[in-house]
């Protein structure tokens, strides 16, 4: 008696399972709780997405009439940062991603000449520009780091990025 009861009751069971997950096969986003600072808290990627990791990417020259290796010629930390998410942007479009498409970002920030430490400041007035804007609302995890240096003794910002191609 309690076999009949049994096999429908997985079978419905597996089948609410089978359901629940078809739901899910989106990329979900958990915001920071009671915080409007503009990065997640968690990202969940469905099984059935693709990852995309982009190599560190590094600023373009900002001003080719400054000095090779001046401050000037790569510009300030906002220019670079700038630079450098308009060069990602470029990238994912290239093979057929966006901005929105980006779960998680690692920033490598080193001080500027002369200060006492990384500028976050000059980081997130570049970073806004391309996350949680009207335009892009979405976010990414994130964290960013102060380091020594780069490869390039002028650079003050690389910025590693991976995104998700969703699979339905």
């Amino acid at each position: 008696m309690i076999r009949k009861f049994i096999a429908p009751l997985a079978a419905a069971t597996a089948l609410t399972a089978t359901a629940t997950f078809a739901q899910s096969s989106e990329v979900v986003r958990h915001g920071l709780p009671d915080s409007d600072f503009p990065i997640l808290q968690a990202v969940e990627v469905p099984a059935d997405a693709t990852s995309v990791y982009l190599s560190g990417t590094v600023p373009e020259v900002a001003d080719e009439t400054a000095e090779k290796g001046s401050p000037e010629y790569f510009g300030d930390t906002a220019t670079q940062t700038a630079s450098v998410l308009a060069s990602i942007e470029k990238k994912l479009a290239g093979i057929d991603l966006d901005m929105g498409d980006v779960i998680k970002m690692q920033a490598y920030l080193v001080a500027p000449e002369g200060s006492d430490g990384m500028d976050f400041e000059g980081f997130m007035k570049g970073y806004t520009q391309y996350f949680g804007t009207e335009e892009q609302p979405e976010l990414p995890t994130r964290s960013v780091f102060e380091v020594a240096g780069l490869a390039n003794p002028a650079w003050l910002v690389e910025i590693e990025v991976v995104a998700v191609r969703s699979g339905s």
